[in-house]
């Protein structure tokens, strides 16, 4: 535990790593739309956590999400061999310089976070959203979820007890570490 912050009883804490070894009721995985694994903090979770992952995102593109998950929405499955009981799946918005899509990364914070309250989850990690190959500049990356995931203490905060960012790098830590402490 290298950062925390507190926010009207949820705790906002930093544990670099590996997101697929945290013992935490929920995972967050930054997916891609097709919710059928890929590179990156989602191919990691799709691997580690096996099978009944992949069958059950298949589930949910064969019913309700066809088309599949649109950017900035969120959505559960169970978190098979991860030390989980549940992964909630987001898509993060690639990141465009001429556009500011910084709605659509906060509402996958956002959402994720009410998808877990809504399963009754008291702690949730989250990977740095959008900041790996969809190019989101680190520092921002991590501005934007420390603030969102303070801003939902209301909403979240009866239910969801800990928000753990896990970043994956020396960069990444830092900057989690500077908007954490910066907020708290």
């Amino acid at each position: 535990m290298r950062g925390r912050g507190y926010s009207e009883g949820v705790e906002l804490r930093i544990q670099p790593g590996d997101i697929t070894t945290i013992e935490v009721d929920a995972v967050v995985n930054a997916a891609n739309s097709n919710l059928l694994g890929g590179g990156g903090v989602d191919g990691a979770i799709h691997r580690r956590g096996g099978r009944a992952i992949l069958a059950e995102c298949r589930r949910l593109r064969a019913g309700k999400l066809p088309d599949g998950l649109p950017a900035g929405q969120a959505v559960a499955t169970t978190a098979g061999e991860l030390p989980a009981r549940w992964v909630i799946h987001t898509v993060g918005p690639v990141y465009a310089k001429g556009e500011d899509r910084s709605d659509i990364l906060a509402s996958c914070y956002r959402e994720s976070l009410r998808v877990a309250a809504e399963l009754g989850v008291a702690t949730v990690a989250f990977p740095a959203i959008s900041a790996g190959v969809y190019g989101w500049p680190m520092v921002d990356a991590a501005r934007i979820a420390v603030n969102t995931a303070a801003a939902m203490t209301d909403e979240v905060g009866g239910v969801v007890r800990q928000v753990i960012f896990v970043p994956f790098g020396d960069e990444a830590e830092a900057a989690f570490r500077t908007a954490v402490d910066h907020f708290g």
